[in-house]
């Protein structure tokens, strides 16, 4: 199409998408923000008011837990995540610990490992037996995401205060 007989609509349908893909972006690094945030966040409650509150957050994942006693350090047996493939079984554990820094103060921190178990693999041509292709374990990993979660359910006025600044930050 020549330039000068462009339609005044595609330009404008240009700018929309143009708008529309910086929106998206500025909505994950928000979130990211947002995240990364409340993994470092200090809560002004002692650990034995934040506790029960992880507690349920885990029991309403539907894991099962094991929790140490005499501390606060919560693991997680490994759960089926999704349902089983032939192409590979996913699972999810979790550790969970509380520190507390202070009487008056205390920090969660939630670690995430993912495994993989993969389904049968090919026919081995000399034996003609199929070949596992074996599990998959990654290393534990923060889970902002699931901090977050707590966060907005323990202290939703900084959850609140955090996402307002996360607003006013991340245009």
């Amino acid at each position: 199409m020549n330039p000068s007989k462009r339609s005044p609509w595609s330009l404008s349908l240009v700018l929309l998408a143009v708008a529309s893909l910086a929106t998206g972006c500025a909505a994950s690094r928000r979130e990211a923000y947002i995240q990364d945030k409340a993994a470092q966040h200090t809560y002004r409650k002692p650990i034995a008011e934040v506790w029960p509150q992880v507690r349920m957050l885990l029991k309403e994942k539907e894991l099962p837990v094991r929790e140490a006693q005499g501390g606060y350090e919560i693991s997680t047996d490994w759960h089926m995540v999704g349902a089983p493939s032939t192409l590979g079984t996913n699972y999810v554990r979790y550790l969970v610990r509380g520190k507390q820094p202070t009487p008056a103060m205390c920090m969660v921190e939630i670690f995430k490992q993912n495994r993989t178990e993969s389904g049968p693999g090919p026919v081995d041509a000399t034996t003609g037996q199929r070949r596992e292709l074996g599990t998959d374990t990654t290393n534990m990993v923060r889970d902002m995401e699931m901090e977050w979660e707590l966060l907005q359910r323990v202290d939703p006025d900084a959850a609140k205060a955090l996402r307002d600044e996360a607003e006013k930050t991340i245009k």
